[in-house]
């Protein structure tokens, strides 16, 4: 389900994915493909996951980023989750053949 709600997204933010909402800060976003096949990624990764642990992995997983590079963004862009989803992005196939835990390749 897509929510157009820009008050629930911080400023730099287009999407957010809260298993089973997607919010978009726009309402033109409800239209780009690429962006919601991104958080449709994201839907699956957090359903294979049950949710919780999805959210526990992914914080960590930005910790651990923001200590190394010492960079919010690059701690972001290398959360094996986030690496997935903008490399198939694109691919709005992607999600018909993708394999269960397929995040796991991007860590």
């Amino acid at each position: 389900m897509v929510i157009v709600f820009k008050y629930l997204t911080p400023k730099w933010v287009r999407g957010i994915t809260l298993f089973p909402f997607i919010l978009l800060s726009e309402k033109l976003d409800r239209n780009d493909v690429v962006l919601l096949n991104h958080e449709k990624i994201h839907i699956r990764q957090q359903l294979e996951m049950l949710v919780l642990p999805f959210f526990i992995i992914y914080i960590t997983e930005f910790f651990i980023g923001y200590v190394k590079y010492k960079n919010w963004h690059l701690a972001y862009k290398n959360i094996s989750f986030e690496r997935e989803a903008y490399a198939n992005e694109k691919d709005l196939y992607y999600l018909k053949q993708r394999s269960f835990w397929s995040f796991l390749k991007y860590y």
